[in-house]
């Protein structure tokens, strides 16, 4: 019987991909040695411990955008992350980059989100002195806090893509990114920005607070009319923009190391789509009803463990976990079902359907 290392045969074939992708035999490394798996490459194993990790299998009851939406078909975290891998795997795929190193990163870089998606974290952020992001938070739980305070041990390359996929408001294809950022981590951190863009209008669409004669005249004209015909524009267009990252013909040199990025017009077209979601669907969220109640619900939940050693011992914490940990980890029914635990009225128009 011939012996056959399926790792080292995935590896070799890497060879054929793009001199500026990521190769899993040239890994940064892991915090702590791992000897090789024979059958998975590391970026392949960092994919299936997100996967099989808790913090994975609650997203799907975690927030995107619309609290406690009245329908089936709305974006949860979860599905917003799978749509996420789907688009980066297409795009790395097209530039000859690393495809395991891609999905792992998409699949991890929201593992840190709170209860209530951004308005959970928006709100964290204003009780903690030093603040708070998701981006930190999904780190942290892979680098620290999953498997009972051992953490999943990943690769330095799906940790550094976890920590940097956020974006700032306006332009972020201007923001300053650290300069060992993979292209796969940047391949991820725009497939974000396309993939939630395109399914939170969806769902804002079947809210029915807006309608499509209400969006910008740019994005049908520019990006299309439709949600797959959207997509399609801006993966299509990153693409073509960010041909040279396939390194046809090229070696890699510490002076010609290309980005992804899109063209002038479609980046356009993305910001004005961009700024348009906020101003009419992300910040009325937060005004609404639904929002300022699981505003009461953090605050509440936050309040009461700092302020209860009795609580705080029986949540039993386990090693390298804080409050914050707690409650960032926590789904949105968990956070609803504990606040109403201790104070029924403040959660009011949030329980209808609990």
């Amino acid at each position: 019987m011939v012996s056959i290392n399926i790792r080292e045969n995935t590896e070799n074939s890497e060879k054929n991909l793009s001199p500026f992708a990521s190769k899993s035999k040239t890994t940064l490394g892991r915090k702590i040695y791992e000897d090789d798996c024979d059958i998975r490459t590391a970026f392949q194993r960092d994919r299936d411990r997100i996967i099989h990790s808790n913090s994975f299998k609650r997203l799907k009851d975690k927030t995107q955008v619309f609290i406690s939406p009245k329908g089936d078909h709305y974006i949860t975290r979860l599905t917003h992350t799978l749509e996420v891998a789907q688009i980066a795997r297409t795009i790395s795929r097209a530039l000859k980059l690393n495809e395991d190193l891609t999905e792992a990163i998409s699949l991890g870089h929201d593992l840190g989100h709170t209860p209530f998606g951004h308005i959970g974290e928006d709100e964290l952020n204003n009780l903690l002195p030093n603040g708070f992001t998701h981006a930190k938070q999904s780190h942290r739980i892979v680098d620290l806090l999953e498997k009972n305070g051992e953490g999943l041990n990943l690769t330095q390359e799906v940790k550094e893509g976890i920590l940097n996929h956020s974006k700032p408001k306006g332009d972020f294809f201007d923001k300053q990114l650290p300069t060992t950022l993979s292209l796969e981590a940047q391949v991820c951190r725009i497939s974000d920005a396309i993939a939630y863009l395109n399914h939170d209008l969806k769902d804002a669409l079947r809210n029915g607070i807006i309608n499509m004669q209400m969006l910008p005249i740019i994005v049908g004209e520019d990006l299309g009319e439709t949600h797959s015909i959207r997509i399609n524009t801006m993966v299509k267009d990153i693409i073509s923009t960010s041909w040279s990252a396939r390194g046809d013909g090229l070696k890699k040199t510490y002076n010609n190391n290309p980005k992804i990025q899109m063209s002038n017009k479609v980046k356009k077209a993305l910001n004005i789509f961009r700024d348009y979601m906020f101003q009419e669907v992300y910040e009325p969220q937060d005004k609404s009803l639904e929002g300022q109640a699981a505003r009461k619900i953090v605050n509440l939940l936050f309040t009461h463990f700092h302020e209860s050693k009795e609580n705080i011992n029986n949540i039993e914490l386990k090693k390298n976990h804080t409050i914050i940990d707690y409650i960032a980890g926590m789904t949105d029914q968990f956070a609803i079902r504990t606040a109403k635990n201790l104070n029924p009225l403040i959660i009011k128009s949030l329980t209808r359907k609990y």
